[in-house]
């Protein structure tokens, strides 16, 4: 797995997004899957991260505070944190991974028509079951809002027709 700070274009929120591999990244970002989690903009870049730096043992790790100011011309910063609990995270996102696993065993891979599914099975045409796919951050939008319960997934899903 590897982590991205990203940024949405329109209001500039950066936010992190975990990906399989560099190439997972560029794949979705070409196919419209990346939005930003805060206003569902499409038009997404990797922001500026600091570097993964090993300190020596005896050093104090510190948050790196985010709200601080930037001199005119310079990029925005994103919290970062650095420390000896990488053991820990690297636990959580394994947990996070097993979670998705678990949620999408028994569910039905159903690529683009994902949209059109949900909405069937929401007002009755369809039997309810659970599926997953791909949707575009719009449609994502519109679904929520007419009250159709949908959620993101934390981690990209590698489509059945894919796998080797």
């Amino acid at each position: 797995m590897i982590v991205f700070d990203l940024k949405c274009e329109g209001q500039g929120h950066v936010f992190e997004a975990w990906f399989g591999s560099s190439a997972d990244y560029e794949d979705q970002k070409l196919r419209g899957l990346l939005a930003c989690p805060l206003c569902g903009d499409t038009r997404i870049g990797k922001a500026l991260m600091a570097p993964a730096v090993a300190a020596k043992g005896n050093q104090r790790r510190e948050i790196v505070p985010s709200q601080q100011q930037q001199p005119a011309g310079e990029a925005e910063t994103a919290p970062v944190a650095a420390g000896p609990d990488e053991a820990k995270m690297r636990a959580l996102v394994e947990a996070l991974a097993d979670a998705q696993k678990k949620v999408l065993e028994g569910s039905t891979w159903v690529g683009r028509g994902f949209a059109e599914q949900a909405r069937a099975m929401h007002y009755g045409e369809q039997d309810k079951g659970s599926i997953h796919g791909e949707v575009a951050p719009a449609e994502a939008k519109a679904l929520v809002e007419e009250g159709i319960n949908v959620a993101q997934l934390p981690f990209p899903v590698i489509p059945p027709e894919a796998k080797n």
